[in-house]
């Protein structure tokens, strides 16, 4: 893997509730620069990075009833097509936690349905905050965003009580259909953790400490130090 390769797998994120412009305006500038897959803003911020970004390599991706997925489907709905409509080009929807915990998977896969449909053709990413389920229910996750037409389930928010683990990402992996993608986010600040996350089976990482492991690949490999691909 090149460096070029590994930088279109980062969606260089911002969610932090206290991001004002001045780092939202840094956040599109180091995307161009480095050439991520996107940058993954909160929804008030879409108009602004689609102005920025156009014309652009960087997708704009922004988060759907997050952090809690407990918004009603119809808001999530709602959210995920003006989010289009400001030129949005990935949408990362919280799936409804509460439902998964107490099994109501039809449910579920009816709310991922919802901002499936609401999305037209932006591809959709689940984020099942896979440190509040057990295997099983990952699992069953992952089959109603499979059967909901999702094109990524994702691992998590950042705001759980854990973020990516490799184990979580092959589970993921094992239980979806053939072209859906699994984008691991959530803890990822080393070279490290981006390999061994990669090596598991993640398609793309979400990551705030994207240009930091970019620098670091660049040490490695200007050092002579192989970045184990």
């Amino acid at each position: 893997m090149n460096l070029n390769e590994l930088a279109k797998k980062f969606d260089h994120t911002l969610l932090k509730a206290t991001a004002v412009e001045p780092d939202i305006r840094k956040l599109c500038e180091e995307a161009l620069a480095h050439h991520f897959a996107s940058v993954c803003v909160n929804p008030c911020w879409v108009p602004l990075t689609s102005e920025l970004l156009k014309g652009s390599d960087v997708l704009v991706c922004t988060v759907i009833g997050f952090p809690l997925g407990a918004n009603s489907s119809e808001v999530k709905a709602r959210e995920a097509s003006l989010a289009v409509l400001q030129g949005a080009g990935e949408v990362d929807m919280v799936m409804n936690i509460g439902w998964s915990l107490e099994g109501k998977w039809a449910a579920v896969e009816e709310d991922i349905r919802q901002v499936r449909k609401a999305a037209g053709k932006v591809p959709l990413k689940v984020i099942l905050e896979t440190c509040y389920l057990t295997d099983e229910q990952i699992a069953k996750a992952c089959a109603a965003a499979t059967s909901a037409d999702a094109a990524f389930v994702k691992t998590s928010t950042g705001f759980g009580t854990a973020g990516a683990t490799a184990a979580h990402i092959r589970l993921m992996k094992k239980n979806i259909k053939p072209g859906m993608k699994v984008k691991a986010s959530g803890g990822i600040r080393t070279l490290a953790d981006t390999l061994d996350l990669l090596e598991a089976g993640a398609d793309r990482i979400g990551a705030s400490a994207s240009v930091a492991i970019i620098k670091e690949y660049q040490g490695e490999q200007n050092a002579g130090v192989s970045a184990g691909y």
